[in-house]
């Protein structure tokens, strides 16, 4: 540790209530802005949801009127509540994020806060990118899948899918969700790695396990579906690779530095 790093942790040391009053500020400004983010998410929810019901309409072909039903006098307000709730947290994150960063930046070294920002920017990017594969591949193919069992105009029982608004939202915020926080495989795995926990060997011969647990997690965090599981499975393995790449960078780095350090 070099003397400037050492003045630049001692002049970010502060007193216990200080550090409270700083927790209590930054709670407070991340609650405001999901309370904002909440109130205008509510005034949009039907919008909203009428957006998240596009793959239901084109798994059924965009044919006829696409019908949902609530079987409680209560139930779609509290649906609205949900998607209120759901696109606040959707858009507070970057505030979220950088409270989350202004409260520890005082305590990282310089570099430390350097190597920090980029996984501010890839988190959202990477959530998105699941929610897109959720909305754009995974869920229509499922609700494909669904609809398939339909027994319309065979046999004397006519079985027909009308689905509920609440159980319809509940399916595809659970698929985001899952891609999503998947989809935090290689940040997760990076930031070990710098940390010195994980390394590329290591994920390499942990390789046949990581396809176990990806199927077994597809299982647990999506439908009972074979699309929806492989649709989360195998990006997962596919990040998993990606995630190995990126444990190799932030080693090469490291090497990089230290042989720079030893010849200084």
């Amino acid at each position: 540790m070099s003397d400037n790093e050492k003045d630049e942790i001692e002049e970010s040391k502060a007193p216990l209530i200080e550090h409270l009053v700083e927790l209590r500020s930054r709670l407070l400004k991340t609650v405001i802005a999901i309370a904002i983010a909440f109130l205008f998410c509510f005034y949009f929810a039907s919008d909203i949801f009428n957006i998240l019901v596009i793959p239901y309409e084109r798994a059924v072909g965009g044919t006829h009127q696409v019908e949902m039903i609530f079987t409680a006098p209560q139930e779609y307000f509290f649906t609205q509540l949900k998607i209120a709730l759901f696109g606040a947290l959707f858009i507070a994150f970057p505030v979220i994020a950088s409270q989350i960063y202004m409260f520890m930046a005082p305590g990282l070294y310089k570099h430390e806060r350097e190597a920090f920002r980029p996984f501010l920017i890839a988190t959202p990017i990477l959530f998105l990118l699941g929610a897109c594969l959720v909305f754009f591949v995974v869920m229509p193919l499922a609700m494909q899948f669904f609809l398939s069992m339909e027994q319309v105009g065979e046999g004397p029982v006519e079985i027909r899918h009308l689905p509920k608004v609440s159980e319809y939202l509940g399916l595809i915020m659970t698929l985001i969700f899952a891609f999503g926080l998947v989809f935090q495989l290689p940040v997760v795995l990076t930031l070990l790695a710098r940390a010195g926990i994980v390394d590329s060997a290591f994920l390499k011969s942990k390789r046949k396990y990581a396809v176990v647990v990806a199927f077994i997690m597809a299982a647990i965090l999506t439908p009972p579906d074979p699309i929806s599981q492989m649709g989360l499975a195998l990006p997962t393995l596919l990040l998993y690779e990606l995630s190995i790449l990126s444990v190799k960078s932030v080693e090469k780095k490291r090497a990089e530095r230290d042989a720079e350090e030893e010849a200084s």
